[in-house]
């Protein structure tokens, strides 16, 4: 089959970000399947570069987008990717299937106008509800808008030949527009040989200014409005005299320079923002540290979240304390490879962290069962595997209908 998979923010292993499309794009090359993704960048000169990585051929969009942006630049930004890739998508005359993944929303536009005008059938991939997130955030206010933006999320959903979601929440708000049937449930993928257990790299440690002796906290990934990390900065001036423990922050995003301001304004030494780094980096220094944190705001839909760092911090062995009230908490509960704790009270979160700072055996037992997590049932050859049945099962069911015909 020839797809044609349409995701704005693609990234490759070498690139900072969540690389879940490029996996999936490998397997399915790995079957036979023939990939073309059309992303955004704003790395090269000439308006449409097309390039081949690892098989997968990419049409990069000359489109500027950072997590730093507001919401109506973001908008604004979404909505020129929309239009250049649908008209791309268009140029195609041979396309057997389409993928589009979300976020944004406006993703699906492309995928419906190939199915609407070519016949072209799609599958969508819902990464977060929208526009109940905005909605819920409070980006979205306009009762109009939000009519509007509710009116084209049922549509894409109805016209997809299958929605795959991220999470049980996710699939929730999918199947109240469409049957339970026409939806699957895969989440974000752990890396087993990209994030695992190993030895420390103390010279890269000394190099990030880090303790050596110090028991570390991690939070790698976007550090955006929805993520709620003043409150983690909250705990942190909580244990700001005790000098055992460090914070360590990997990533970037819209909230960067107000909790740079906050650290230098409560004087906190304990915490480190490191920045953006590579797969690679990022893994040596998820590795050395004790803990991984995931954090989000305190809002029911987000408690719908199936973030990449959670599923990295199984494959790497960690204990993970979560704050979301939702399948995450179930998970790390159910498995026994780490803790929930409330996000509006930061002195919860510093018990979590002292009791697993005494207790080595429970830290390195929860490690333990992180991993076989990820090894058995995260994995994204495990996952892949899954998302490349469904295209293969729609595959087979458009060929039997044609034979039919």
């Amino acid at each position: 089959m020839n797809i044609l998979y349409f995701h704005q923010y693609f990234k490759t292993p070498q690139e900072p970000g969540g690389t879940r499309s490029y996996w999936i794009a490998k397997e399915l090359i790995g079957r036979g399947h023939k990939v073309t993704i059309i992303t955004a960048s704003s790395q090269f000169t000439k308006q449409v570069h097309e390039t081949i990585v690892d098989g997968i051929n990419v049409i990069y969009i000359q489109e500027s987008y950072n997590q730093e942006m507001g919401f109506y630049r973001r908008l604004k930004a979404f909505c020129r990717f929309m239009y250049k890739s649908t008209k791309i998508g268009l140029k195609y005359s041979d396309v057997d299937l389409v993928i589009a993944t979300s976020t944004p929303l406006t993703i699906g536009v492309p995928a419906l106008m190939l199915k609407w005008l070519k016949k072209v059938p799609y599958i969508f991939e819902v990464r977060d509800l929208w526009p109940e997130v905005p909605i819920q955030m409070g980006a979205i206010k306009n009762p109009l808008l939000i009519k509007v933006t509710k009116f084209f999320e049922k549509i894409i959903y109805q016209n997809a030949t299958h929605v795959v979601s991220l999470s049980p929440g996710m699939r929730d708000g999918v199947i109240k527009y469409i049957p339970y049937e026409k939806t699957s449930m895969i989440p974000n993928m752990a890396k087993k040989d990209e994030f695992w257990p190993r030895e420390k790299n103390y010279k890269l440690m000394k190099e990030l200014g880090l303790n050596q002796d110090s028991f570390k906290i991690i939070h790698f990934g976007a550090l955006g409005l929805a993520n709620g990390i003043e409150s983690v900065i909250e705990t942190a001036e909580l244990l700001k005299n005790d000098f055992t423990i460090e914070f360590v922050f990997l990533g970037g995003g819209a909230m960067e320079s107000r909790i740079k301001e906050k650290i230098e304004l409560l004087s906190l030494k304990n915490v480190k923002l490191l920045g953006r780094y590579p797969m690679r980096e990022t893994s040596e220094i998820v590795n050395f540290c004790d803990v991984s944190l995931v954090s989000f705001l305190n809002l029911p839909i987000l408690s719908t979240n199936s973030p990449n760092k959670l599923f990295d911090s199984l494959s790497a062995g960690k204990p993970i304390i979560v704050n979301s009230a939702g399948w995450t908490k179930d998970l790390v509960e159910d498995y026994v490879c780490g803790f929930y704790v409330n996000f509006d009270a930061p002195s919860d979160l510093v018990e979590k962290i002292k009791f697993l700072q005494k207790n080595t055996h429970i830290q390195l037992s929860m490690g333990e069962q992180s991993r076989s997590l990820a090894l058995n049932k995260f994995d994204k050859t495990i996952l892949c595997k899954e998302f490349g049945d469904i295209v293969e099962k729609i595959e087979s069911q458009k060929y039997s209908l044609n034979y039919k015909n």
